[in-house]
């Protein structure tokens, strides 16, 4: 069965607090999880006492050695647990959203992307398409 690390939301209305979870991917969402591995508060905090920005901050408590774990065996994590792994350190950005003809384009095939694809050899025509989502017409293939 697939393992996702998901957020679980507790609080009170317009006051959410979420675990970050793994659980099974068909349980429900506020279900018992195998293991709770940490929490997220999304509600920004005055800043700290001494801060030189003085910006406010979202506190997010995270095992990181567990959460590594769960990764390294294959559990999924969700886009808003995602976006909170890669916030600490454990993932790379999932996607990177460009205007580039209106597509989500992977953050690891940006540079390959930006080059319209009737500009590219043939060679590179394959490695393109295997990279980006862009679409390449029939005289481009």
């Amino acid at each position: 069965m697939v393992l996702r690390i998901r957020l679980a939301r507790f609080g009170r209305k317009h006051a959410p607090f979420y675990n970050i979870v793994v659980a099974h991917a068909r349980t429900a969402r506020n279900s018992k999880p195998l293991e709770v591995l940490g929490t997220y508060d999304p509600l920004p905090k005055a800043p700290k006492p001494g801060d030189m920005h003085g910006r406010p901050w979202k506190d997010i408590k995270l095992d990181i050695s567990r959460a590594r774990y769960w990764v390294g065996v294959g559990a999924q994590p969700s886009d808003t647990a995602w976006r909170i792994l890669n916030m600490v350190g454990i993932l790379e950005p999932q996607y990177r959203v460009g205007q580039i003809q209106g597509q989500i384009v992977k953050a690891n095939s940006a540079a390959k992307s930006m080059i319209p694809p009737k500009t590219l050899k043939s060679n590179e025509i394959s490695d393109a398409t295997e990279a980006s989502e862009i679409p390449l017409t029939e005289d481009a293939r």
